[in-house]
Formats: C-alpha cells, structure tokens, sequence
C-alpha cells in the first residue's frame, strides 16, 4: 500500500461563502465564478485584519482596551 501524504495545512477562513455570493448576486451578477469568490473573500479579510490592527493601536493610544465603533471608523479614514 501506497503511504498517504501528511494532508495541507489550510488557512483559517472566517468569511462564509454563501452570504458573500447572496451579496454579489444582490448587486447584479448574474453567475460568481469560484475563483472570483475566494479572490474578494481575501481581500475582505485582509482589510478587516489592517483596520483591526489600526484600531488596537488607537484604543491603546488612548489607555483603553475595547474597540469602540469611532475606533474602527477613524481606522478607516
């Protein structure tokens, strides 16, 4: 018998799929290829992890350790 291989590591997803496609859809696209999904998913998670990151330095910044919505906002200016 042939030995199995150790299987891939996959990176945690956090963004579900469907409501992403139920998204596009809702905007007008008729047909979402796979690789179009995952590719936007991508994007949507590293900008989430960027502004997250910006606005632990802000909440830091002001001796505070919830991340309010104005935190987030200014994050994103």
């Amino acid at each position: 018998m042939a030995k199995k291989e150790p299987a891939k590591k996959r990176s945690a997803v956090y963004i579900a799929k469907a409501p992403i496609r139920r998204l596009m859809k809702a905007e007008g696209a008729r047909l979402v290829a796979a690789e179009a999904l995952n590719k936007l998913i991508g994007y949507l998670e590293k900008a989430a992890a960027d502004i997250t990151k910006e606005s632990i330095k802000l909440t830091k910044a002001d001796k505070r350790k919830r991340i309010t919505a104005l935190d987030i906002r200014n994050a994103t200016r």
